[in-house]
């Protein structure tokens, strides 16, 4: 269900999200909800932001890895070693588990495009080894 919300902001904010939504080609409107949901999310997980990348927008630590980075260590390794292993404070780790345990289906979804991603890059490059052995 959605729900309408009429909001009225300065002619700063308003121009910079006018710019937004020229530069990402989207209405202001999804903008709008996509920064509200983002500030939502980042206020209920301290120490969660998101950032932008070629995949799109994705949650990670502040000043560190992404969400789905930390939950893929954590699930193979457990929370000491895999704090251990990256130099992550455990209040760090603590932060992204807390994250996914809300938004399990949003980070898995990013773990398996990373696969996906990898193994296509991997396929690729064998292909050019064969070629190269030729």
């Amino acid at each position: 269900m959605s729900r309408h919300l009429s909001v009225r902001l300065d002619e700063d904010a308003f121009l910079r999200l006018d710019a937004e939504s020229r530069r990402s080609r989207r209405t202001r409107s999804e903008v709008a909800k996509q920064l509200l949901e983002e500030g939502l999310r980042m206020e209920q997980h301290p120490g969660i932001v998101f950032r932008s990348g070629p995949g799109g927008r994705r949650p990670g630590l502040i000043g560190g890895p992404d969400v789905w980075e930390v939950v893929r260590g954590v699930l193979g390794e457990g929370a000491g070693e895999a704090s251990a292993r990256t130099g992550l404070r455990r209040d760090q780790v603590s932060a992204a588990l807390g994250y996914y345990a809300e938004h399990q289906g949003e980070v898995d979804e990013w773990i398996r495009r990373v696969d996906d991603e990898a193994e296509r890059a991997e396929a690729q490059w064998r292909r050019e080894q064969e070629l190269l052995r030729g």
